[in-house]
This record gives structure tokens, sequence and C-alpha cells, in this order.
């Protein structure tokens, strides 16, 4: 059997001008998994169009394109064009069990929700010449997963090959999550087996991991154990967690730091904690937020923060606000977004109760662009906060002052690489992509992450220097739409 696996491109990936960095930063992990399922006899091939273009020269059997939202034109277009040709055409992802009525009219198989279940199912039906229209996975177990096909994945064309999932979902059910959607019929939130974890990490080849998962610290259990087995094994790795992890578990996050953790992405969600219980980000509200970022810096850990702008209790004023405390906190990375009522989700219910929904062009649904009415300002000021609150929280004068609230001198200079280097330099980075050369900046990636040599928690250096710690006051509540507006591609099995 001939097998195609493709991931169409986002639509801001496949700018002729400008390739942003996030988009070769992960292989199609996804898809790689899928492949593990097929037989030796079998031809597969794996195609990342954030990387380089499709070629249509080739006469697959079977086509698997895994779908997101800003992705769902361009993947049908290609779904269409391999039907026309006679090969079998299978949708997966979260578009399509978002909406598997729009996708199955380009498909022959759709599937929804992850594939560890249903995806050998069809290979058996396929083979057996009975395929099904549509496969619903009921069954969310990950024991006796088969080895990922990374022999499949070009990591040249990647900055973070090294990338891995070992659970799959969130314990948490937030109103504006896509994932929950993702997941429903079944158990949100699942882990591998602690020692089949470690031995696909150690399977990884060099020194840097970025761990995919939803979040990676959902049990506690399961996360002591796989950092205590990972300690020892020399990795700097990068990962998600939440602001309830990082204070209601300090034990389990002392083990992730001493096994490498380097920076983690926390959804603070909003400035405002109002906007939590509307949004049901329960597990955020009455946090300290001014403590979670000290704890992680206190082990050494950088923060990228992400934002939500546009909840119902914002008003203008929330971009300046929002900007001003990440700079204030010292952390080193922030990803802003707009909120968007991703289909089959509760907020997207709730706005089209609401009648607020402006329009379904699945293309400007990118966190980018504002697709509803907001409640505290208009649309053309939301739009326009949201790109003042990027091009504000990266200044240079920004950055600067952000890296002032380092207690040593490697650690300000950390601070300023990273914040620096991810998007000052952003010219550099499309040159790399271009010239496929990006996996040679790795090594610069881990350097940062080690703070330029022996890595330091700030308690080890805090004797370094004559000044105390720099502490902005008690801070605001805030938190964002954490894991589907991620810059990564992250999908779990399809």
């Amino acid at each position: 059997m001939r097998v195609r696996m493709i991931l169409p491109a986002l639509t801001e990936a496949t700018s002729p001008h400008f390739r942003p960095i996030k988009y070769s930063l992960f292989p199609p992990l996804g898809l790689a998994t899928l492949a593990g399922y097929l037989g030796p006899a079998d031809e597969v091939v794996i195609s990342d169009e954030h990387v380089e273009p499709l070629r249509f020269d080739d006469e697959p059997d079977v086509v698997v394109i895994q779908v997101y939202i800003t992705s769902a034109r361009r993947a049908y277009e290609i779904a269409d064009r391999y039907r026309a040709r006679g090969s079998h055409v299978c949708l997966g992802g979260l578009h399509v069990t978002s909406l598997p009525e729009e996708a199955a009219g380009h498909a022959d198989t759709i599937f929804l929700g992850p594939g560890e279940d249903t995806w050998p199912q069809f290979l058996a039906d396929y083979r057996a010449r009975t395929p099904q229209a549509r496969y619903e996975s009921r069954q969310r177990t990950l024991a006796g997963l088969p080895h990922i096909r990374r022999d499949l994945i070009k990591r040249h064309l990647y900055l973070v090959p090294n990338s891995i999932v070992v659970s799959r979902g969130c314990p948490h059910v937030c109103d504006f999550c896509y994932k929950v959607a993702f997941f429903k019929g079944g158990r949100q939130f699942y882990t591998q087996a602690v020692d089949d974890a470690l031995a696909e990490i150690s399977r990884l080849p060099g020194r840097h991991l970025y761990f995919l998962d939803d979040h990676l610290f959902g049990n506690a259990r399961f996360a002591a154990a796989l950092f205590e087995g990972m300690s020892g094994m020399g990795r700097l790795w990068q990962a998600a967690g939440t602001v309830k992890t990082v204070l209601e578990n300090p034990h389990v996050l002392e083990k992730a730091a001493a096994s490498g953790l380097r920076s983690l992405f926390v959804g603070f969600e909003t400035v405002n904690a109002a906007n939590l219980s509307g949004q049901r980000k329960y597990q955020n509200i009455g946090r300290d937020y001014d403590a979670a970022v000290r704890r992680l810096h206190d082990l050494g850990v950088m923060v990228n923060a992400s934002f939500v702008f546009g909840m119902d209790d914002d008003g203008p004023d929330v971009f300046d606000r929002t900007v001003g405390w990440a700079i204030r906190q010292g952390i080193e990375t922030a990803t802003f977004h707009i909120l968007t009522p991703y289909p089959d989700t509760a907020l997207h219910a709730r706005m089209t109760a609401e009648r607020r929904i402006l329009h379904s062009d699945w293309d400007l649904y990118d966190t980018r662009h504002v697709v509803f009415r907001p409640a505290g300002m208009n649309a053309s000021t939301l739009e326009s906060g949201y790109w003042r609150a990027y091009k504000d929280f990266y200044r240079w004068g920004s950055i600067w002052t952000g890296a002032a609230t380092k207690e040593t001198h490697r650690g300000r200079l950390r601070h300023l690489a990273y914040a620096g280097g991810w998007k000052k330099f952003e010219p550099l980075w499309d040159l790399a992509i271009r010239s496929h050369r990006v996996v040679h900046a790795l090594p610069l990636l881990e350097a940062v992450l080690t703070g330029f040599g022996r890595h330091h928690s700030q308690h080890e250096v805090a004797s370094e220097g004559p000044h105390a710690p720099r502490r902005s006051p008690a801070g605001p509540a805030s938190g964002t739409p954490e894991e589907q507006h991620r810059s990564k591609i992250d999908i779990s099995a399809f």
C-alpha cells in the first residue's frame, strides 16, 4: 500500500515574502505516529507544507490529511485533487472533529478524535476492502503504541526536531478550548506508561527536547516519575504547564527543573480576574501570578506567557495593563491572542446564541482577527490593540527593562538573547528557513537555554551580586486560551 501523509500549511505560513520561525519549529509528529502502524511492505511519505512545497507527481492508494481550522480551505483543495485522481482520502484532526459534515464532503473517510484506536481499525478495514466513511474514537489508551516513524521526518528543516508527546488532552475544561471538542466521547486526559515515555526520549539524539503535551503536568504522579527518570540524561527541554501546577506542586516543578526544564509555556489568560469564571478557567481563579513567575525564575526556568484579549470584561485599557505587567515581571517571551470562538466549543455555542459571531471564514479564525462582536470595545480597537501589544512588549526598551529584573549578568544576557532572538531577528530566521538551515541554529538555542554555560537557578546565584531581586508589587490575575492558541503545531495522534 502506498500512503501519502500531508500537513497542509496554515494560511500565514505560505507567504512568499516572510516565513515566521514558529511554522518551522516542530515536525508533524501526529502523522509520524500514525505511520508507525503501517507494515514493512507499505510505502509511506510524510509531507509538511510549512517547510517544503507539495508535489502532486505521485499516485498513492491512501492520502491522509491533518486539518486545522486555518488550513481547512487548503486541506480540502488537496483532498479534492487526490480524490479526483482515485486516491482514498482520509481527513482527521481538530477541525474535522468539530465540523464532521463539512469535512465529509471532501473525504472518503473522516476520523473524529485521536487516532490510536480508529486508525488501526481503518487499516484493517481498508486491506479487507471494507473501509468505513467515518471512524470515531472511543477507547483512549497509549498502551502498546508502535515506535514513531521519525525516519520519515526531515530533521534538517526544523529548529526543534526532537518534539515529543507523552500524554493526550488536558484535565481542565475551558469554554474556549478547541481540545475539549477533540476529546469528547471518551477520556479527556491520559498518559503513556512512564517507562514507555522514557524509552522514546532515550531514542532521540542530541540534548534538546520539546514536549508538545497540552499539559505535561496534568497528572502529578506521572510527571514526577517521568522527571525522576529523566534526571541524569543531560537533556534540555521545554513544555507547557499551568499556574496551578507551578503554585501547588512545587516538588514536581523542582524535579522538572532538575531534569532539564528551561522554559515553560504558561496560560495566564487575562489581567481581569472576572474573565476567568466567565470562561470556566477555574484553575486560575485566585492564583498569585507574581508568585508563579517568581517560582519559575527562581528555578532558572524562563516563562513564555500566553494572554488573550477580547473577553467580556476587557476594556481598551487591557492591552497596556497586560504588557506592563508582563514586562515588570521579567517575562522572557509573551504570546498574545484575540479571543476566537472555535466551532464546537462552549464559547462558540454561547456567542452563536447571542448572535455575536460575525462570519465563518475559517482562514480568519487565527487569533489575529476579530470574528465576533466584543462586549467591552469595538472590533477595530481590539484588533489594533492586539498588534500594539506585540509591538510594545518586543520593543528593545521593553526587552531591556525585562532583562533588568534578573539578578545576574548571565541572567540578563539570557533574557536579551531569548526575547530578542525570537522577535527582533525574524529576517534572519526567514533566511534560515528558505536556505533549509534552520536546524543549524539549535546549538544556539541550547546555549541560550543553559544561560551560556552551566545552568544556575536564582537561589544558586543570589550571592553573585549586591542587588536584591527586583520584584513587582502584587500583580493582577491573568491568563489565556492556551493549547489551541499556541504557535506550535501540536495535535496528538491525528
